[in-house]
């Protein structure tokens, strides 16, 4: 029987797309972009602390350096850079790379770093129209390879607890795939993992526990979902909102889901693109940062 949780939320930030939330260990804090609304956000889960950041350039998604020197961000512009979170500003350090500048329709999306300090990031047709989104798998080195393309909206990487394998996600082919990730950083073997239904929504951002459940956020379907490995649902947790964009667990003992949402075209809900939470029974996985050869 599947297992109902409820969300509640830290913070009604009204974020037009927020998204990729990742828990600091050094800061005591979770970190999110709001796409959309060009910044982002900050909230230390101590003391309840809140700030945010604007972006001139949108930040699609931030993963900590190993070094502690900020993040790697990747900018709607499809830029790759390294960014530090000052005092009322962020200051871009120095460009890392630019993606797929034969595209000027494309923009990042989504990105996890995985425990080999690698990152694997997704671009997307910005219209959301068109299969013309990739995903890139960028070395410690800066090093670049385009591992997977055919993408309309590439969404959500995530990696099981073993390293072995990586799930990614065609939001408007509502198609989560598992990849074999061999320690070279490979893929192989490509499949159908997890079909949305229409009434499921879109399946977005993901991460996976220290079980190997996958936690799903589902766009238009108003919750999120634990998988077993084997694809079967296993829990679900219920937001007082629709659009909801992905998920990270947090904190010291890495025991509360942080959950982002949208309130992009959402104005009679009152919650959305709020910070939410739930206690979801499990522990996630250590965050991994760029650069580091094994988890933080």
């Amino acid at each position: 029987m599947t297992r109902s949780i409820d969300a509640t939320c830290l913070w009604p930030a009204r974020a037009l797309l927020g998204e990729g939330p990742v828990w600091s260990p050094a800061q005591g804090a979770v970190l999110a972009v709001d796409i959309r609304g060009s910044r982002i956000l900050r909230l230390s889960l101590a003391d309840g602390a809140r700030a945010e950041w604007p972006m001139e350039d949108a930040a699609c998604w931030l993963v900590e350096r190993a070094d502690g020197d900020g993040f790697i961000a990747g900018l709607r512009s499809r830029r790759v850079v390294h960014l530090r979170l000052g005092e009322g500003a962020a200051e871009i350090v120095s460009d890392l790379l630019r993606l797929e500048e034969d595209k000027p329709g494309n923009r990042l999306n989504d990105a996890k770093a995985d425990g080999a300090g690698r990152i694997w990031a997704g671009t997307m047709d910005d219209a959301e129209s068109d299969a013309t989104g990739s995903l890139y798998r960028i070395g410690p080195d800066g090093g670049v390879t385009r591992a997977d393309t055919g993408y309309t909206v590439a969404n959500g990487p995530a990696l099981s607890p073993d390293g072995q394998t990586l799930y990614h996600t065609d939001s408007a082919a509502r198609t989560i795939y598992a990849f074999d990730l061999a320690v070279d950083g490979a893929l192989a073997n490509r499949r159908v993992h997890i079909r949305f239904g229409e009434g499921d929504g879109y399946p977005d951002g993901m991460t996976c526990d220290a079980e190997g459940g996958l936690w799903v956020a589902h766009w238009d379907g108003g919750r999120v979902s634990r998988f077993l490995p084997d694809g079967t649902l296993d829990r679900t947790v219920r937001l007082p909102v629709s659009r909801v964009t992905s998920c990270a667990f947090a904190g010291p003992d890495l025991d509360r889901l942080v959950i982002t949402t949208a309130a992009f075209e959402r104005p009679d809900e009152p919650l959305a693109g709020g910070l939410f939470e739930c206690v979801p029974g499990v522990t996630g996985l250590p965050p991994a940062r760029f650069g580091l050869a094994n988890r933080a």
